[in-house]
């Protein structure tokens, strides 16, 4: 309606200055607005005056209502307004006269029709322009929207890549329905911070996304049944450094989407997963997992004797001579907290359904290579092996096929760890998966 007004009489004006601020008109008064212009478009259309009846309307017009004169910041101001079509001076106009120009009815639709004896100066051409319906404004318009995150094109049905916008949103989605249904998800603990202000506690950090889960050390490790006199708060402090890198699973308790932070517990989501597995049934009534059945763990910690593995929900210590059939010194030259690996579940405990127990076994969940490897050997022959531990039972080497042969020391001195050796085989027993020989010779070390 802004586009098409067309100014008549000043007194019209008037009423069109004071409707103009309004956002909603009645429609009968919007009617009588229309009637008004059409009138106003038929004077305009009429043959022009003398200069003495122009200015003898002049002077009746001036005697209802007398504008007041226009400076020169207001005239530049009035002429920007008037090429902006989405603005209130489209409908008010140029109200402004100069000493050598006659004065000039205001436009108020796209087409009007000039006199012949007006010149086209530069500020005319572009109030005509405005005035024709050239618009200015879609430009602006262009880049506002071009600045708009626009719908990605998939090659599916459904985009399988995902913005920026929706990963958030996806990431923010995932932590409250844990919280709100206690959906266990899982992340990979990347630090461990100290507070400033509460220095001896410890807190687990996991990222999902753009937002930082953190889960206090009470909430993150189960605490040992025995302190041995160190500080509690020391304790938890190394067993959750020792699980950095480590896959665990958690359950969030708070989120702040402001500053991007969520509060979760790890021994809520274990608890949860061990009353699934340990205590939950098939449909045959079974339990989950029994003495027995293989299964994947995550490695947790590792130290020298042994790993901690995460086997749904329940922490479990594998030793070191449940790990592999041969010989090793140290569980941390094969292991590394993050690790999935197959082990078999040994027995299980559920005398008591608030603290079950269990054993499993990494080397027992394979196939012995023994029963293969000592198929390859024969009693009287020479190897070539490497030194894979040195105890007060002797030297331990390593054979293709990861078998270990025991040896006597040597008379020229036992041969350090790692050491490339020649063994003579003295004997095999394949009901007890034994091999034993002496060593021949000892490579020069490099």
């Amino acid at each position: 309606m802004a586009t098409k007004k067309q100014e008549a009489l000043p007194e019209e004006q008037a009423l069109m200055e004071e409707a103009a601020p309004q956002t909603e008109m009645n429609p009968e008064l919007e009617e009588m607005e229309r009637e008004e212009m059409h009138d106003a478009i038929d004077a305009e259309g009429s043959p022009p005056q003398t200069e003495t009846e122009n200015a003898g309307e002049d002077q009746d017009a001036g005697a209802q209502e007398s504008p007041p004169p226009q400076t020169g910041a207001e005239m530049a101001e009035s002429d920007e307004n008037s090429a902006d079509p989405g603005t209130n001076a489209d409908v008010e106009g140029d109200l402004s006269q100069t000493e050598t120009e006659e004065p000039k009815k205001a436009r108020g639709r796209r087409k009007t029709v000039k006199k012949a004896s007006e010149s086209d100066t530069e500020a005319d051409l572009d109030d005509k322009n405005a005035g024709d319906g050239v618009e200015e404004a879609p430009k602006p318009r262009k880049r506002r929207s071009s600045a708009r995150s626009k719908p990605v094109v998939s090659i599916d049905e459904r985009p399988t890549v995902e913005t920026e916008a929706d990963k958030a949103k996806n990431d923010l989605l995932d932590l409250l329905e844990s919280q709100k249904t206690g959906r266990i998800l899982t992340g990979t603990i990347q630090g461990v911070e100290r507070p400033a202000d509460n220095p001896s506690r410890s807190l687990a950090v996991i990222y999902h996304g753009e937002f930082k889960v953190i889960i206090p050390a009470e909430e993150a490790v189960e605490p040992p049944d025995d302190y041995r006199g160190r500080i509690p708060e020391d304790v938890l402090h190394y067993m959750l450094t020792k699980r950095l890198g480590a896959e665990v699973d958690y359950i969030v308790k708070g989120i702040d989407p402001g500053s991007g932070l969520a509060v979760a517990s790890r021994l809520e989501a274990m608890k949860a997963k061990r009353k699934a597995y340990y205590l939950g049934t098939d449909r045959d009534g079974n339990n989950l997992l029994y003495s027995g059945v293989c299964a994947e763990a995550r490695i947790v910690s590792v130290i020298r004797a042994g790993i901690f593995v995460d086997l749904f929900g329940l922490e479990i210590y594998i030793p070191l001579r449940e790990l592999s059939y041969q010989r090793w010194m140290d569980a941390a030259a094969y292991f590394q907290p993050g690790q999935r690996i197959l082990v078999k579940v040994l027995e299980v405990d559920r005398s008591d359904r608030n603290q079950i127990k269990a054993t499993a076994s990494v080397k027992q969940a394979g196939e012995n290579p023994y029963e293969k490897a000592l198929r390859r050997y024969s009693v009287g022959n020479r190897y070539v092996g490497t030194v894979s531990m040195v105890d007060t039972n002797g030297v331990f080497v390593a054979l293709d096929g990861g078998i270990d042969c025991l040896c006597s020391y040597p008379k020229r001195g036992r041969p350090p760890r790692g050491s490339r050796v020649t063994v003579r085989i003295l004997g095999i027993n394949n009901d007890s998966n034994r091999i034993w020989g002496a060593i021949t010779h000892i490579a020069a070390a490099r």
